[in-house]
């Protein structure tokens, strides 16, 4: 039998039962039609990318499922008239991910490490846009003007050589 992975989305102001509540239903739709739902992964509430259906959130859920066609057909229609379920995306694989899918995982390290207000940037540069370190206009290398505040930087030596 096929394998696939089913991930559909649910309203934002469904309760976290309501989704078991719906997800045992189409796991018991699948089993009825003669396949068998290896892993069921409840995601949470996570915003969505745009609006749909006047939602900004939606309750994600990944289903593992080892079904003939017919029964994701079905599964997929009953969820189309279902008006809880926002959005569906099935894919045919060739093998099941062991353990936990990546956004569980992505979860967890971003649980674990939570080193402060702005997280892990650490490691990046001090500064405005850019490569360049510079916050404001007056920071520019070259740049005429005061920086922030109407502080006047001095000029560089180099920038005053070649303005001679």
């Amino acid at each position: 039998m096929p394998l696939y992975e089913h991930v559909f989305l649910s309203r934002q102001d469904v309760s976290a039962q309501q989704v078991e509540a719906l997800t045992e239903q189409f796991k018991g739709l699948i089993e009825a039609n003669g396949g068998t739902v290896g892993k069921i992964e409840q995601w949470g509430l996570k915003s969505v990318a745009f609006r749909i259906r006047k939602n900004r959130k939606a309750h994600y859920t990944l289903m593992n499922i080892e079904a003939p066609a017919a029964a994701m057909a079905e599964l997929e229609r009953q969820q189309r008239m279902n008006e809880d379920v926002l959005r569906i995306l099935t894919l045919k694989v060739e093998a099941h991910e062991e353990g936990q899918s990546a956004m569980l995982q992505k979860r967890d390290r971003d649980d674990g490490d939570r080193g402060g207000r702005f997280g892990d940037r650490g490691d990046r540069p001090r500064g405005g846009f850019g490569g360049g370190g510079g916050g404001f206009r007056g920071d520019r290398e070259g740049g005429a003007g005061g920086g922030f505040r109407g502080e006047r930087r001095p000029r560089s030596e180099e920038s005053e050589g070649a303005a001679e």
